[in-house]
């Protein structure tokens, strides 16, 4: 599919592109600055470039969807509160991914294998940690 952004002005940089889940990290952070419950039009108003409305809202119903958000009627529309953060996100993201294969164990085993040294014993670390303290690891699953 083509990018269908136009071309930018003479002198004007290009706009980059978004990678996956960058503009709903981007959200996320925006939710959590909030003083509370924030309209989609407040969070619109704080994100960098012109994303349009329906975009905003598209981003927050999809984290809705993920419980990342939460939401509360307020009139015609809702007020939007984040339920998680970046991190979160990013973790819920990994486990979609793992259950969508058929594999596990080749995919965690390749994924282990290209830890870097620091994040394989912070893994371990982690881990360990989890199994120590198994009322930590229920709330977590």
């Amino acid at each position: 599919m083509a990018d269908e952004r136009p071309a930018p002005a003479a002198g004007e940089a290009p706009t980059r592109r978004r990678g996956q889940g960058e503009l709903e990290a981007q959200v996320l952070a925006v939710l959590q600055q909030a003083p509370g419950p924030a309209s989609a039009g407040w969070v619109q108003e704080r994100l960098e470039g012109d994303l349009a409305y329906t975009t905003v809202m598209t981003i927050l119903s999809r984290l809705h969807a993920k419980n990342a958000v939460s939401r509360t009627r307020s009139g015609r529309s809702y007020l939007w509160q984040a339920s998680s953060d970046a991190a979160g996100l990013a973790a819920l993201r990994m486990r979609r991914m793992l259950d969508g294969e058929a594999d596990r164990d080749a995919v965690l085993a390749s994924f282990v294998s290209a830890l870097l040294p620091h994040d394989e014993d912070l893994l371990r670390a982690l881990l360990d940690a989890a199994s120590a303290d198994p009322a930590a690891a229920d709330r977590e699953s």
